[in-house]
């Protein structure tokens, strides 16, 4: 089973709260173990177990118990992701867009369905979180349900949209935040996650963003949700290993293997299976990350060298040649040129 992921806006965006409200960016770091460096980019995937280690520190650097409540409370859905920003036509079609996406987010479940479902049960609508377990990690529920409905709130007004919330867990000390942020009757120890909404919310029509702007955010979120299938595969998980170990790092397949808990044998089955060795991962790899740093990065052809894992340039522009025909300094200056 492959570690379930989160994206890096999400957790930084945690963490920023935290820190506003008191705790030591140093201490969370180091109670998380989450790497600063892994933050600066959004799109970044973060291991779903330091995201819960990083909530329970801020409960407790925080003393603040509701923490989770108001971090879905106080955080705008745009510092957590960008695909609520997605065009859609009908709530129905929103709803797709949500689902379709939602793992970019976080990621709950290995090969889960859809996360959530509207469901009419004894003739009332439902919007429901599917995931199992929710329990294990309640506070995972206390921020998604409070961002929809602070979200809900902004877009429509106060229209009387939400008419109950259920949980599975039990009422915890602080019960009156509950009371404070959905401002509508909630059942503890329920036997499903769900908000009870109006009928009235199936006819709303959101915001209709530009098409192109909406078209560009589509392509992105499709790009990412492409990368995140692909890591879950062994060459994904290889490559993701493989990379902060390029520059000066060991990259035998015997270390991977080991980082991975297999046996070196056992990752070579594993990689035939997908129809590559390890030799023409890694090779590849160091292909697609110069290109990315010659091109999108404008390093220089040893800064670049240095950090795809050759010790000199010149084993590096051999390799180049023979990747693209060209050297590196050929290959720059005519992307330049065109």
């Amino acid at each position: 089973m492959s570690e379930l992921t989160m994206a890096a806006s999400g957790v930084r965006a945690l963490m920023d709260l935290a820190v506003c409200r008191g705790a030591s960016r140093a201490a969370l770091i180091e109670r998380s173990g989450i790497d600063p460096a892994e933050l600066e980019n959004r799109d970044n995937r973060i291991p779903f177990v330091r995201y819960v280690a990083l909530m329970k520190a801020g409960q407790d650097l925080c003393n603040d118990p509701a923490f989770a409540l108001h971090f879905g409370e106080c955080v705008d859905s745009s510092e957590i992701g960008f695909t609520h920003q997605i065009g859609a036509s009908s709530m129905a079609e929103a709803f797709t867009v949500v689902n379709r996406y939602a793992r970019l987010a976080v990621e709950v479940e290995e090969g889960s369905g859809d996360r959530y479902l509207l469901s009419r049960i004894g003739g009332k609508l439902w919007l429901i979180d599917t995931r199992t377990n929710p329990n294990d990690f309640p506070e995972l529920t206390e921020s998604s349900f409070a961002r929809m409905v602070c979200t809900m709130r902004q877009a429509i007004g106060d229209k009387s949209m939400l008419k109950a919330v259920h949980v599975t867990h039990p009422a915890p000390g602080y019960r009156a935040e509950y009371d404070r942020i959905f401002r509508v009757p909630v059942v503890f120890e329920s036997d499903k996650n769900a908000l009870l909404v109006d009928e009235a919310m199936l006819s709303w029509k959101p915001p209709v963003p530009p098409a192109y702007a909406s078209q560009v955010l589509t392509a992105h979120a499709e790009e990412l949700l492409e990368k995140l299938e692909s890591s879950k595969s062994t060459r994904g998980r290889v490559e993701r290993l493989l990379t902060p170990s390029l520059k000066g790092g060991d990259v035998s397949m015997k270390t991977i293997a080991g980082n991975l808990g297999v046996s070196r044998q056992t990752l070579f089955r594993k990689l035939k299976s997908e129809g590559v060795t390890f030799e023409k991962v890694l090779d590849e790899l160091r292909y697609k990350l110069a290109l990315h740093y010659l091109g999108t990065k404008k390093m220089s052809v040893n800064q670049t060298a240095h950090l795809v894992g050759f010790s000199e340039p010149a084993a590096f522009s051999r390799a180049f040649k023979r990747w693209t025909g060209s050297s590196p300094r050929a290959h720059v200056a005519a992307a330049r040129e065109a």
